[in-house]
């Protein structure tokens, strides 16, 4: 599906990226496994994406940081001369109420999870043009559909993304290249594995489905997005939330 397909995918040392990566790396894309500081764990994700007769380097790269993005772009390009798939799923989260959110706990998750995902985009739009093909495919998330207490600064970052998917969609549809968003719900993470049971549940009882998703539903929507199958779709938001929101 993906053979001779280069793919960037941003913080995939774990979760969702990991799934991502792997992903795409099955379907047979050389897979560029960007991590902020995870070094141990990207290198996992580069054997294991290996081990199954893969792909996959690794890449260090803030990508709040413009000018680090420009560098890893740059150096992508020299080594596997294009960049088919960009998947921006990097994000950090910093939770607290509007009242107690300090406005430096805003801009980090701000220039993290918007300007980030601004800045890859940035960097690969000339090179995709060029080329006159790219699939861009961006992480929001349910609360950025529907908004969340206690996560101004994750839901304003995650709302922003879908803004800059439409936008960017309309600019570079003519030139081959799609961009869309998926905005997964509750999904089953190390981060949320850690959650007790009554917190559990009341996450469940929000979601028809009656499960928490996995990192490969996401991946799967992903893949789709990423795929030629998905040529005529751009500029969308695909939900996978078990029908959390509708």
């Amino acid at each position: 599906m993906f053979e001779e397909k280069v793919a960037l995918v941003t913080g995939a040392s774990r979760g969702i990226g990991k799934a991502i990566a792997i992903k795409l790396a099955a379907g047979g894309a050389k897979v560029i496994v960007n991590y902020a500081g995870s070094k141990d764990k990207a290198l996992e994700v580069v054997e294991q994406i290996k081990a199954a007769g893969g792909e996959a380097i690794a890449y260090q790269c803030d990508i709040g940081d413009f000018g680090a993005v420009e560098k890893m772009i740059g150096d992508v390009l020299e080594q596997y001369k294009r960049v088919d798939i960009l998947v921006n799923n990097a994000g950090i989260t910093k939770d607290n109420l509007l009242l107690k959110m300090s406005p430096e706990d805003f801009e980090q998750v701000v220039d993290t999870n918007l300007k980030g995902t601004f800045h890859t985009i940035k960097c690969l739009t000339k090179p995709m043009m060029k080329q006159r093909y790219g699939r861009i495919i961006n992480l929001s998330s349910v609360s950025g559909v529907m908004g969340n207490a206690g996560q101004a600064n994750y839901c304003a970052s995650k709302a922003g993304i879908i803004g800059l998917t439409k936008s960017v969609a309309r600019e570079l549809a003519s030139r081959g290249i799609t961009v869309n968003a998926v905005a997964p719900g509750f999904i089953e993470t190390d981060m949320t594995s850690v959650l007790d049971d009554k917190v559990k549940e009341a996450m469940m009882a929000q979601i028809p489905a009656k499960r928490l998703g996995s990192t490969e539903d996401i991946a799967n929507a992903v893949a789709f997005l990423a795929s030629q199958e998905s040529s005529y779709i751009t500029g969308q938001v695909i939900n996978v939330n078990g029908g959390m929101y509708m």
